[in-house]
């Protein structure tokens, strides 16, 4: 069973939502992925939105472009947490995308990551249903491990080389 709906408008979304399953795969969280125009097929998304919670779903990740009514039209309609991901547009940068998600009426939250912000959004679900399963919570933490002995391992490397050879890998 999935605990997790992605969910976004068209499949010109699919690079950054796959950064979030690639996140839960990473993270052992299982999803449902779906393209669902909440504009041009609004009474198949109302019957997703609406039976998200049946499905199991216990948090729902919406990305979406320009107008990006689905984030805020899941919040709507299902009951726990959805986080939207605003997508890159080129008429204004992904602004309209982003104003459009945190701008919602108060007692219809959305959790929003930044324009484009896949990953994070991924990361985010996983932290809230590691607030309920301990085997995830240290899944979790090892990934936060992981990413710090990164950034210890490049700065190793910058220390070693120097900046300019640094630079021209």
């Amino acid at each position: 069973m999935a605990l997790v709906g992605i969910v976004m408008g068209s499949d010109s979304d699919l690079p950054i939502m796959s950064k979030a399953a690639d996140i839960l795969d990473e993270l052992g969280v299982s999803y449902e992925m779906t393209i669902i125009s909440a504009h041009r097929e609004p009474d198949v998304f109302f019957d997703y939105a609406k039976s998200a919670e049946e499905k199991g779903f216990k948090v729902i990740i919406a990305g979406a472009g320009m107008a990006a009514h689905l984030p805020g039209m899941c919040a709507a309609i299902f009951p726990m947490p959805v986080i939207g991901i605003p997508m890159h547009t080129t008429s204004l940068g992904g602004r309209d995308s982003l104003y459009s998600i945190v701008q919602m009426p108060s007692g219809i939250p959305v959790a929003t990551v930044a324009i484009n912000g896949g990953a994070n959004a991924g990361l985010l679900a996983a932290k809230i249903l590691a607030t309920s399963d301990e085997a995830l919570l240290k899944r979790v933490k090892d990934y936060s491990a992981k990413l710090k002995r990164q950034v210890e391992e490049k700065d190793a490397k910058l220390q070693d080389i120097g900046r300019k050879a640094y630079m021209e890998q």
